[in-house]
């Protein structure tokens, strides 16, 4: 069963990313199913360290970014989504190319969200893995 509460395109998804760290990092939302959204990123002067490897923060922002849009997409209007706490495992370096994130909820109730974030590289080798917990909140 989907789980997303409100209608978009990934166009209209990627717009909201204009002039924004999202933008700036190269972010961009890729892909939808039913229970899950992926976005891509590159690995390039923008998400590097200076040793040229991904950017461990960088990855953390890529998963931040990703699980906070599925929140926002499974909410009601009226509501917001805020991150309440992110963590990251980082299992492989990166040293070109894109690496993908894709979110899939744990748990999604009225007041907490918990989203998995799995980013894995070209050859889909698991490079990190981050858990994002979101506080649901009426405006």
């Amino acid at each position: 069963m989907a789980i997303w509460k409100k209608t978009f395109t990934l166009n209209q998804l990627n717009e909201m990313s204009k002039n924004c760290a999202i933008e700036h990092l190269g972010i961009e939302v890729s892909a939808v199913g039913e229970n899950w959204i992926e976005a891509k990123m590159p690995v390039d002067h923008r998400t590097t360290q200076p040793f040229g490897l991904l950017h461990g923060g960088v990855s953390v922002a890529l998963a931040e970014t990703i699980g906070s849009l599925a929140g926002f997409l499974c909410i009601e209007e009226g509501q917001v989504a805020l991150g309440l706490d992110i963590n990251a495992n980082h299992l492989r370096p990166v040293k070109q190319g894109f690496v993908t994130a894709k979110a899939t909820p744990i748990a999604l109730s009225q007041n907490t969200h918990v989203w998995q974030i799995d980013i894995r590289d070209e050859e889909d080798k698991l490079c990190c893995v981050s858990r994002l917990t979101l506080s649901i909140k009426h405006l």
